[in-house]
């Protein structure tokens, strides 16, 4: 009996005084190089796109900023990688990125049989349908026997190839691999319809278009599509960085702390949850994580909070012109929610 109660006050010991995080292979890797290297679209305005200097911007660029600024301790240190829907699977399990966070959605096939973990939900979307104003088009409903450029190796192929079997629509897919194709074939013609999640309409419609306003998207969203960042399985301790990297953007917004004020918000919040966030009480929630005290203040200094990301690049006030909608906080009656980072 005295030995069981012995032991258990050891392992007890070991637990309390144990570092909470080690890092792993893909970690360490990261470290090692000095370089996040992060798996983005080939061209996606709002989400990732490069500009004439070759600098990169757009939501899924900050995350991987973010990331970096978290692990790294400089935003600035991360290569990007663009690649083609159909490529960007194998890149992730081959190890040519670190992690991909391009406009892919989180499915179960994709969990479950392709080694990778989604980190969680940067976008709520759903796929719609472009036309041309000419048709006089109000509704998908309406296009029975349409020709509908679509990319290959997407949901986007096996929600139309669906949603055209349930409403005996007889849609006539022109499939394209890269998505420069497919859109190049709607503008000039080729095909009746152009299908994508609709935040990539409305990217594509301010950017490729000719005359934005001769163009609708219509008004149905014909599936789910949550889109996030995902990295390889095997490094359990650069999976709960990723995932605390986002967090930490949704709750920094919750408090109201930005990219302008968060320096002094850090000097003279009183606030619990604002002093765990940016480190500047005596809890550190960095320790936990194998990173330093300061990691969630970086990652706001380096690009705001959620909202400030969003309407950086695909908001109201961007060509692209999205509401904040279901991407709102879920305090405004959408669905993005943080776990409490403490």
């Amino acid at each position: 009996m005295r030995q069981t109660i012995l032991a258990a006050a050891v392992l007890a010991a070991g637990l309390s005084t144990a570092p909470a995080a080690f890092a792993g292979k893909d970690l360490d890797a990261i470290k090692a190089r000095g370089t996040l290297v992060c798996g983005v679209n080939t061209g996606l305005a709002g989400f990732s796109a490069a500009d004439s200097q070759g600098k990169w911007s757009g939501l899924d660029v900050d995350y991987c900023r973010a990331l970096a600024a978290a692990i790294l301790g400089d935003g600035n240190k991360v290569r990007y990688s663009p690649l083609t829907a159909q490529q960007r699977f194998t890149a992730l399990q081959s190890g040519e990125v670190d992690v991909l966070s391009r406009n892919t959605t989180w499915t179960l096939t994709r969990d479950a049989s392709l080694g990778m973990h989604f980190v969680g939900i940067t976008f709520y979307d759903g796929q719609g349908f472009m036309v041309p104003k000419s048709l006089n088009v109000k509704s998908a409903k309406a296009l029975k026997g349409a020709t509908v450029c679509v990319q290959s190796g997407t949901t986007t192929e096996l929600n139309l190839t669906d949603y055209s079997r349930a409403n005996n629509l007889q849609f006539k897919p022109v499939v394209f691999e890269k998505q420069e194709a497919s859109t190049a074939a709607y503008f000039s013609g080729r095909c009746q319809v152009f299908t994508t999640d609709a935040s990539g309409l409305a990217s594509i419609r301010s950017k490729e278009a000719q005359k934005p306003e001769d163009h609708v998207i219509l008004p149905e969203l014909i599936s789910k599509e949550p889109l996030g960042p995902s990295i390889r399985r095997g490094d359990d301790d650069f999976f709960a960085i990723s995932k605390w990297v986002l967090n930490v953007m949704l709750e920094a917004e919750e408090y109201g702390i930005t990219q302008a004020n968060v320096d002094q918000m850090k000097k003279d919040s009183k606030n619990p949850g604002v002093m765990r966030l940016l480190g500047s009480g005596t809890e550190d929630t960095g320790k936990l994580l194998g990173l330093d005290k300061d990691w969630g203040y970086r990652i706001i200094k380096t690009t705001g909070n959620y909202g400030e990301v969003f309407e950086r690049h695909v908001g109201e006030k961007t060509p692209i012109g999205l509401p904040r909608g279901s991407n709102n906080l879920w305090t405004k009656d959408g669905l993005m929610y943080a776990p409490p980072v403490r």
